[in-house]
C-alpha cells in the first residue's frame, strides 16, 4: 500500500491498529484477500492511514512488485 509506504508505517503498525495480523495486512496488500472489516476497523483504518473513507486507497488496485515487505 503506498499510502502506508508514505506515512512511514509497517504492516505491523497497521495490523496492530485494525486489529488483525501483519499477515493479513502483507495479503491485501499483495491482493490475495480482500479486507472484510468491522465499521470500528475502518475506522481505525482510516485513522492510522490519516485519510477520510471516501479516500480509503482501494485494495483492488494492483498488487505491490516488491518482494521485500515489512
Amino acid at each position: 500500500m503506498k499510502l502506508r509506504k508514505r506515512l512511514g508505517l509497517t504492516q505491523k503498525q497497521v495490523a496492530d491498529a485494525v486489529g488483525v495480523t501483519d499477515q493479513t495486512v502483507s495479503n491485501w496488500e499483495a491482493g490475495r484477500f480482500e479486507p472484510r472489516l468491522t465499521i470500528r476497523q475502518t475506522q481505525a483504518l482510516c485513522s492510522i492511514l490519516q485519510c477520510p473513507l471516501e479516500e480509503l486507497p482501494s485494495f483492488n488496485d494492483a498488487p505491490e512488485s516488491d518482494s521485500k515487505r515489512e
